[in-house]
């Protein structure tokens, strides 16, 4: 971002706006006085009237962040979205209320607090009190607030952050509570132990969508385990596994009952494997048989570089019932363990497969769901030898006090478990297996399938309505419907709800210690009445305090789990406004809301637990349009990181081009159709001068003119080709934008405003110059100021800033009146644009692309006249030919009119008088160049002298002053020596004869 380059002024005039705008409250009045609402042609599904929003509100829900750091440029992505529509929706009239809310609760504040205290465990919280950890986490939770409010606010986003709802606020938490009473009375919330993914090190359960967040590619040791049958001698079954650490669990194996299985022999005596410190033990010429299924031979043997005999084969079926020897015997010998007499034999299951592995499978109850299953079939012994913060209980002597997923080595427990089965000549084969594994989304710790107690939502029984009410839902980019969001709904489970934790909303279920009444509480009022205690704080560690009898006698304590935070979330609608203890009308009038916008992780998050609520309340769809966008990524394609710096910072970004050109670049990226980007400052480079600096020059050439006129006067509608084609342009482009705004189509909401800037300049006011110097003056500017104010309206939700400007300085405001803002007008409403004028000037626009491809051929400049162009298969009528000859620097058009391919061709011989008319074109274009490099205005007239000038060139000047007088706005052309100092002086080429210009003022 080199200073000399800076185009500081754009920065600066948005500066000006922002002061404009917070002076004179005009986001306040854009949401306290929308202007009347009128009706769009517009997709199905979206609305377009006020009775749809019910009196003419318009809603949307902000999906709340974490003021845990500064914003990055995935936050303004979403906060543009959330921007541009409300502004759309608001023009059209109606109320568009933004509120601001901010994320409080959850694992990121708890981290950060984690960090600062230096705690490594749960128990270290418990330790150093669990108040005092919650105070800290409510100290750090708005750490950043004012920098977001900043960059928010610099990035022109309008929204409420004075009146900003905080999930941890007592009444958000009221609200939240609501509806997990609301949801446990209609029978869809239930206790339930099964097997879920846990973080360790944070001891808590994670919900699907938490798991899926944290996939990574890690390399893991892989082991196939050798299970001796007991009443077969020296024949072993062959399992594999990712997860040595779970074989301690083991308690059964399973098997395909319709899978062939073989019995095979190794050739050479006594080999056992890679081990050979147990072939040591053993007697030589001792055969022993493997048992494998069949398609998996020739892969695993092809690992172990070994050759195998098969003895016999059967089906799986065959196996089933057999006992084997533990691996380990640390809980096959405790009398006290539950069905020990079902453990440590083949039992059959329909999940086992031929894809990889052996074709057994080795089960661990408390450590899969389909081990846990299989448990609960066969009553199964349940050995869980692991605790939930991932170490190894005390009776698994050998390898007690170990963390099966350590941090930063995560494979260290496996190795031991797998030597220790080599010495006992139990390992047939080890390996590095890389796969994609859970992590934690916050902390990165591997995490585990650990069986354990949790509170459950039953989706499955909501599961149908869900999938016929997400029908109802528009989304943009539409393949999300039945795609990301669609198949992750179908693939739906009951969802986790209970967290381990301490930062977060409290499930508000009290359960007695006696007689197990559960009782689940929906207001504060209700527990203040069953308790008797003044309740201001919803928290655990206030509400693990508060007790309430039960009708046996004894006491109610709290089930000590907090709720997890996507619960906090998908209950947002209702929280928000403290529903339904207030605001009760307001939100049953106005729900579902009209539009929402996230990123693409949202749809297996928020989006999700959003609809799976509203579903569960009140059997409808929460929201009825989307937004999913991508992620901004790196100019490498890597994730952008603070600490590799590999990305410019956000606020320097809007500090050097502005906000408008940001925000033009990522409204036309494929970041807003859910597709990844790579930021690239070139791109906010390339859109500022597309869009902002484009615009503003024809802008300003526009007010170069203005400024001379005297007054301005009623001018008649003009009858000029051009003009009639701006005017029907402005019309196409109202219709192309308010189509992407009812359709939710962002990049087509500002890539037509980019083009239409660039025919507004290079063809609009190119061809449109010389009527500046000439009788049709008042008509071009007439028709130039109404071009200018239609598209300020038009780009306004877009590029807010540029649009303001134009608006105040072309209505006359200049930012004095405090009534009147491009923000606060209405929504130009459709009319159909001249077709005919458009398809003829796109016709003309043809012929001159053609006309300039012959003349790039023949390599002659576009300054030097032609006799004639002929039109080849076309008709041109007279109001147009103008134009083609002007392009196209020709004398004469001629139309051929015929039914083949629309041609052109050239008359290329130069006569004398061409030759000196394209002189005369580079003696102008010389001396403008002069006068810019002088820093003249179009104001300026000015003396122009012509030095050393050859007899041609003499002739030439003589021949046409006058005209180059108008051109250049000179006051006189002379051969003469100036008599007083020049601005500037040049020696410049006009074909092949040189001369010095010098301009005097």
């Amino acid at each position: 971002m080199s200073e000399a380059r800076k185009p500081s002024q754009f920065p600066a005039m948005e500066e000006e706006v922002l002061k404009f705008w917070s002076e004179n409250n005009i986001f306040e009045q854009s949401v306290d006085r929308p202007t009347p609402v009128f009706d769009h042609p517009s997709k199905e599904g979206n609305f377009n009237s006020a009775e749809s929003f019910g009196e003419s509100q318009y809603v949307f829900y902000d999906g709340p962040p974490f003021a845990t750091g500064t914003p990055h440029y995935g936050h303004l992505v979403a906060s543009l979205i959330k921007d541009v529509i409300p502004r759309y929706w608001t023009m059209r009239g109606y109320r568009v209320e933004r509120k601001w809310g901010w994320d409080c609760h959850g694992l990121p504040i708890e981290n950060i607090v984690e960090k600062e205290l230096g705690t490594k465990s749960k128990q270290d919280i418990v330790a150093y009190g669990v108040k005092k950890f919650n105070d800290a986490c409510r100290a750090r939770v708005l750490d950043y607030a004012q920098d977001w409010e900043k960059t928010i606010t610099r990035l022109g986003r309008w929204v409420d952050m004075k009146h900003a709802y905080k999930t941890m606020d007592l009444d958000y938490m009221e609200s939240v509570w609501w509806v997990f009473k609301q949801l446990y009375d209609k029978g869809l919330i239930y206790e339930g132990y099964r097997s879920m993914h846990i973080c360790p090190r944070c001891e808590t359960t994670l919900s699907q969508s938490e798991v899926a967040e944290g996939y990574k590619d890690i390399k893991d040791l892989s082991a196939i385990a050798k299970f001796k049958l007991v009443n077969e001698p020296g024949t072993f079954v062959l399992a594999w596994t990712t997860t040595p650490w779970t074989l301690i669990g083991n308690v059964a194996l399973a098997v395909g009952k319709e899978i062939d299985y073989v019995k095979i022999t190794i050739p050479g005596e006594g080999w056992l494997g890679s081990d050979n410190t147990f072939e040591e033990q053993i007697e030589n010429n001792k055969l022993y048989y493997f048992i494998i299924a069949k398609e998996r031979l020739v892969d695993v043997f092809k690992k172990i570089g070994k050759n195998f005999n098969i003895e016999s084969e059967f089906k799986g079926a065959d196996l089933v019932g057999l006992s084997y020897e533990p691996l380990f015997d640390y809980y096959a010998q405790d009398e006290s363990l539950k069905n020990r007499e079902n453990g440590w034999k083949i039992y059959p299951a329909d999940f086992v497969t031929t894809e990889e592995g052996t074709g057994v499978v080795h089960i661990a109850p408390a450590f899969g769901e389909d081990d846990l299953n299989l448990g609960k079939e066969h009553d199964l012994p349940f050995v869980q030898h692991v605790g939930m913060d991932g170490i190894i209980k005390s009776e698994a002597g050998d390898f007690a006090g170990m963390h099966v997923k350590e941090l930063g080595d995560h494979t260290k427990t496996d190795i031991e478990i797998i030597k220790y089965l080599a010495g006992k000549g139990l390992l047939f084969h080890k390996e590095k297996y890389e796969h994609s594994y859970p992590h934690c989304w916050r902390c990165d710790t591997p995490l585990l399938n650990y069986a354990t107690g949790s509170w459950f939502v039953s989706v499955t029984k909501i599961k149908e309505k869900c999938l016929e009410t997400a029908e109802r839902i528009n989304w943009s980019p539409e393949h999300i419907k039945s795609g990301r969001f669609g198949q992750w709904l179908a693939g739906a489970r009951d969802w986790s709800i209970s967290r381990q934790r301490f930062w977060a909303s409290c499930l508000p279920i009290w359960r007695c210690d006696q007689c197990q009444t559960i009782k689940v509480f929906g207001s504060v009022a209700e527990l203040t009445e069953a308790s008797g205690e003044t309740i201001n704080d919803l928290h655990k560690d206030q509400m693990d305090l508060v007790k309430v009898p039960c009708t046996c006698g004894a006491t109610m304590n709290r089930i000590p789990d907090v709720l997890d935070c996507w619960f906090e979330s998908g209950s947002m609608p209702y929280a928000q406004q403290h529903y339904p203890f207030e605001n009760k009308a307001k939100f049953e009038a106005n729900f579902p809301a009209q539009f929402i916008a996230e990123g693409v992780d949202q749809t297996r998050a928020w989006f999700y637990y959003l609809h799976i609520i509203s579903n569960g309340l009140q059997d409808t769809n929460a929201f009825k349009n989307a937004i999913v966008n991508g992620i901004v990524l790196a100019e490498d394609g890597k994730k952008m990181s603070k600490k590799l710096k590999n990305y410019p910072d956000p606020n320097l970004v809007l500090d050097f081009y502005g906000a408008d050109a940001l925000r033009a670049y990522l409204l036309a990226s494929p970041v807003m159709q859910a597709e990844n980007m790579s930021f690239t400052e070139k791109g906010v480079e390339e859109s500022l001068r597309k869009n902002v600096m484009t615009l503003w020059n024809v802008y300003k050439f526009y007010e170069t003119y203005i400024q001379t006129e005297a007054s301005e006067t009623s001018v008649p509608l003009s009858d000029n080709v051009l003009d009639k084609w701006i005017s029907a342009r402005l019309d196409q482009l109202t219709e192309e934008l308010t189509t992407a705004f009812d359709n939710y189509d962002l990049p087509r909401t500002v890539r037509p405003i980019t083009l239409f800037i660039d025919d507004f300049s290079t063809w609009y006011l190119r061809r449109s110059r010389d009527r500046f110097k000439s009788s049709d003056r008042q008509q071009v500017l007439s028709a130039m100021k109404d071009a200018l104010l239609r598209l300020s309206v038009l780009m306004a939700p877009a590029m807010p800033f540029l649009s303001e400007t134009l608006w105040q300085r072309l209505s006359g405001h200049n930012f004095q009146s405090e009534l009147d803002s491009v923000h606060l007008q209405t929504w130009p409403q459709l009319r159909l644009a001249d077709e005919s004028v458009l398809k003829e000037m796109a016709f003309v626009r043809k012929i001159v692309e053609l006309g300039l491809a012959k003349r790039d051929e023949a390599k002659v400049k576009i300054r030097q006249p032609l006799n004639q162009l002929t039109v080849m298969n076309a008709q041109v009528t007279d109001a147009y030919l103008d134009l083609i000859k002007d392009e196209l620097n020709v004398l004469t058009v001629l139309c051929q009119e015929g039914t083949g391919e629309l041609s052109v061709t050239l008359d290329l011989e130069l006569t004398e008088a061409l030759v000196q008319g394209g002189a005369k074109r580079e003696l102008v274009r010389a001396v403008n160049a002069l006068r810019k490099e002088a820093g003249l205005s179009i104001q300026d007239q000015v003396t122009i002298h012509c030095l050393e000038a050859d007899q041609w060139l003499q002739e030439l000047i003589a021949d046409c002053g006058q005209l180059l007088c108008d051109d250049t706005l000179s006051v006189a052309w002379l051969l003469t020596e100036p008599a007083k100092e020049p601005l500037i002086s040049k020696q410049v080429d006009i074909n092949g004869h040189q001369l010095t210009l010098t301009i005097v003022k």
